[in-house]
């Protein structure tokens, strides 16, 4: 039985190792794609999406594949360029991108192949930054944070004219988280937030428009417009409030089933999930974000070398901080911003992106030896 055992351990530990592959955060990220197919055909009712859903999962665990194979230093080299490619990109968005619902944001052949650069730059700009910051003394000097945060505000603003707010905050987002882990003074961060206050009353008449600040003023009253712009939330706290402890079931959610819930397989699946599965089912669901988030962190703090461990904590964050806007705006407490569920909702660029960075934290987990 014991040496059955140590077979079966050394086999198992050999074909990960040949293929790069985190085990444990493998095995979390299969089961929460999993459940995000058996959310999705609930929430949309159709295969055809689940479908579609899978092979874009498919092609995303590809990608995974094939950036863990990569050594943490031949993505360093590979950083710049790609920042730069993914900035081109996102200026042909404004010029020749091709458009739905009001927003440009897609490049490619409608019909045949079609992605968002600004999904990619969720990647570029991290590793960017960590690029950077690796080249200088750490912890970063005043001009370095500034640097930092061009690079990052810069793509943010293109994000910003398609128009495509919840994404353009990820990418600040996940460059900042960057610069923090990099031993970001208190000092500085105080004078940021200060900033951030100060530069609000800008922002808010020059850079958001008419729809985003409506968002903004809607989630204090919502029921101030319930058949407009509130509609989406009261019927998210609906849907939320009606699972209870342990829900209607599976496929008995009377919000989404009868398409009382708007983009219910995107946006809000969340609430989907909350009325068939309850509260029990969403705190599985969260632990499970959490467990993953937290393999990323050890990932990151084990990291052989600064940027790896940089980027695998900049891209593990942002990860978490994509999983706590979207069920914050599906429950009310902050501004629907369009942010999905990773990993569990309908899309396409996103899934690919969002395994490809976990290919990269793999990379930094399993390339030991220097």
């Amino acid at each position: 039985m014991r040496l059955g055992a140590l077979a079966m351990t050394s086999g198992h530990s050999g074909w990960s190792k040949r293929l790069h592959m985190d085990v444990p955060l493998l095995l979390m990220l299969l089961v929460l794609l999993a459940v995000g197919l058996v959310a999705l055909y609930s929430a949309s009712g159709s295969t055809i999406h689940v479908q579609r859903q899978g092979m874009r999962i498919g092609i995303g665990l590809l990608a995974m594949l094939v950036l863990a194979q990569l050594d943490p230093r031949t993505i360093r080299f590979g950083s710049l360029p790609i920042y730069i490619i993914s900035l081109i990109f996102l200026v042909m968005v404004l010029y020749v991108g091709t458009g739905a619902m009001g927003a440009t944001r897609w490049l490619g052949i409608p019909g045949l192949f079609m992605f968002q650069p600004a999904e990619i730059m969720k990647l570029a700009a991290p590793a960017m930054i960590a690029w950077f910051l690796t080249q200088r003394e750490l912890p970063p000097r005043l001009w370095h944070v500034l640097a930092s945060l061009v690079l990052c505000l810069f793509p943010a603003f293109l994000v910003v004219q398609q128009p495509d707010l919840g994404t353009a905050l990820l990418i600040i987002a996940s460059g900042l988280f960057v610069v923090f882990l990099a031993g970001l003074s208190w000092l500085y961060i105080a004078g940021g937030l200060l900033a951030a206050v100060g530069t609000f009353p800008a922002l808010w008449l020059l850079v958001l428009r008419d729809y985003q600040r409506q968002r903004i003023l809607t989630l204090f009253d919502p029921e101030k417009d319930p058949l407009g712009s509130g509609w989406n939330i009261i019927q998210s706290q609906t849907a939320i409030g009606s699972g209870g402890w342990d829900g209607k079931g599976y496929l008995m959610g009377t919000q989404s089933q009868l398409n009382f819930l708007p983009e219910s397989h995107t946006d809000f699946i969340v609430a989907v999930m909350a009325e068939e599965f309850g509260f029990i089912g969403m705190a599985l669901l969260l632990c499970l974000y959490l467990a993953i988030a937290a393999r990323g962190l050890i990932i990151a703090i084990n990291g052989r070398d600064t940027f790896g461990r940089l980027l695998a904590g900049g891209l593990t964050l942002t990860f978490f901080i994509y999983v706590f806007v979207n069920v914050g705006m599906v429950s009310g407490i902050l501004p629907v911003v369009g942010v999905p569920l990773p990993l569990v909702s309908y899309g396409g660029t996103s899934i690919v992106t969002l395994l490809a960075g976990f290919g990269i934290i793999m990379s930094v987990a399993t390339h030991k030896k220097l």
